[in-house]
């Protein structure tokens, strides 16, 4: 035990015991080609027990943002941690690729190993949704720089796919059909607008909203749902031209993403089917829906792309899988998004 370091601010002993903590979650995740790595210096990874002949490898990293301000507030733990695995793996997989592995960093103010464990379950929960493995990761303890009981969660993540099934959108065409799935709720992007909306109008996220059925906070802290199974379905059988995940920025900054420069897309807004919580924001806040639809996800959570020939096979595996999905709209000569009313 280092007393001058706990002095400072930092306790090895919190650190042990959130370590101690977090093996079981960690466990659960394995899966072909993870090794034992949890407390080397690396996280290992097997790639030739996938037995893939050009593998391509695709990674990811982002947050979780300024939801976590609503997790202090709500002292709930046990969810960010879908989030910010959801947060990576579904940017991945638009490149067709499947999540195999997954490292977390965690910066806190002062190591609370009961924090620790419900934060990483909530990756572990993650992990399990994604199919991939949890094999490392980093708790930085840093007192001064965050407040007691505060956080910052970040994640990684690597997938493979053939190289010959590599999905770039540079097979998208004219007349292509954009078919989406529904998301779980507000994701894990535009919450500082959300924040902003909830101050503005007074909101309280432990009241009961009778527009929402729920707490505004059980809400807003649902999951960010993960794609992994669904998109594994689909590409066993369907040939997919692009696909998209409509995180920040919506439907203008993500979809143009993966259609060529030279075309676009033209959606009908009223083949999506908003969620309640988009039109209590909408509502709330005075959004014009027009801004909305550039921050939000407004319910659709992943698009895919294909051409007319493979839409209704597309629709029909989404169906038997449990999914309602949303013909939005096609992608046509002018470059862009448009919205159509």
């Amino acid at each position: 035990m280092s007393n001058k370091y706990m002095e400072a601010g930092v306790s090895l002993e919190a650190g042990y015991e959130s370590v101690r903590r977090i093996k079981s979650h960690v466990e659960r995740t394995k899966i072909k080609g993870a090794m034992n790595s949890l407390g080397a210096f690396g996280g290992m990874f097997d790639l030739s027990e996938l037995k893939m002949k050009e593998p391509v490898l695709v990674s990811g990293t982002d947050g979780v943002g300024t939801k976590l301000m609503l997790a202090f507030e709500m002292d709930i733990h046990d969810t960010i941690g879908q989030d910010v695995v959801a947060m990576c793996v579904n940017d991945v997989l638009v490149q067709g690729a499947m999540p195999l592995y997954f490292l977390d960093y965690i910066a806190v103010g002062k190591n609370y190993p009961e924090q620790i464990e419900k934060i990483v379950k909530g990756v572990a929960d993650g992990c399990v949704l994604a199919e991939c493995a949890l094999i490392g990761g980093e708790t930085a303890e840093m007192p001064g720089m965050y407040e007691l009981g505060h956080y910052d969660i970040a994640g990684f993540t690597v997938g493979a796919v053939e190289k010959s099934k590599l999905i770039t959108g540079k097979n998208v065409h004219e007349g292509d059909i954009l078919v989406g799935v529904q998301s779980s709720g507000v994701h894990s992007n535009g919450f500082s607008l959300v924040r902003k909306i909830i101050k503005d109008a007074d909101l309280n996220l432990n009241e009961y909203y009778d527009e929402l059925g729920k707490k505004l906070g059980d809400e807003l802290l649902t999951p960010t749902r993960i794609y992994v199974k669904i998109v594994k379905e689909i590409l066993k059988e369907v040939v997919v031209n692009g696909m998209c995940h409509v995180t920040g920025g919506g439907f203008y900054e993500n979809i143009p993403r993966i259609i060529p420069k030279e075309l676009g897309v033209s959606i009908d807004t009223r083949n999506i089917d908003e969620l309640k919580i988009f039109k209590f924001l909408e509502k709330k806040g005075q959004i014009p829906k027009n801004e909305m639809y550039n921050v939000f996800n407004m319910g659709i959570g992943f698009i895919f792309v294909v051409s007319k020939d493979e839409a209704e096979k597309l629709i029909e595996i989404l169906e038997k899988n449990g999914e309602k999905p949303m013909v939005m709209g096609e992608v046509v000569k002018k470059s862009g998004v448009e919205l159509k009313w």
